[in-house]
């Protein structure tokens, strides 16, 4: 088995215009979806986010760290929230995430986790 990171993007303006009713029951269905994933051993843990308006992105300019308000990218759909799935190749992660109901609302990118770059991570933490 391969682990993958899946970043799910959402467009905060069209979500803006939805009831809340609406927005709970796409979080609802949402949240089934991520159950039936961890019934079949996939689902390895997620993190929403807060608005992109909440965060920062630092680059390096000249040799100083330059600190921008919000994302990097000027996109409609910014990222919303981290998903980590276990899959046993990325079809098969393709497969799982293509039946997430957030797929409905937004991107979702799939990406396999550097695995050798991780272990060099792992054998740093104290």
């Amino acid at each position: 088995m391969m682990r993958f990171v899946c970043l799910g993007y959402l467009d905060e303006a069209k979500w803006g215009e939805r009831s809340e009713a609406e927005q709970a029951a796409m979080i609802e269905d949402c949240f089934a979806y991520d159950d039936e994933l961890r019934r079949g051993g996939h689902f390895l843990g997620g993190e929403a986010l807060q608005s992109h308006r909440n965060g920062a992105t630092l680059r390096s300019r000249d040799g100083d760290v330059v600190v921008t308000d919000g994302p990097f990218a000027e996109t409609k759909e910014q990222l919303g929230g981290i998903l980590f799935l276990e899959a046993r190749d990325l079809n098969h992660a393709i497969l799982l995430m293509s039946k997430h109901p957030g797929i409905r609302h937004g991107a979702f990118e799939i990406r396999p986790a550097d695995e050798e770059f991780n272990a060099l991570i792992a054998a740093r933490k104290p």
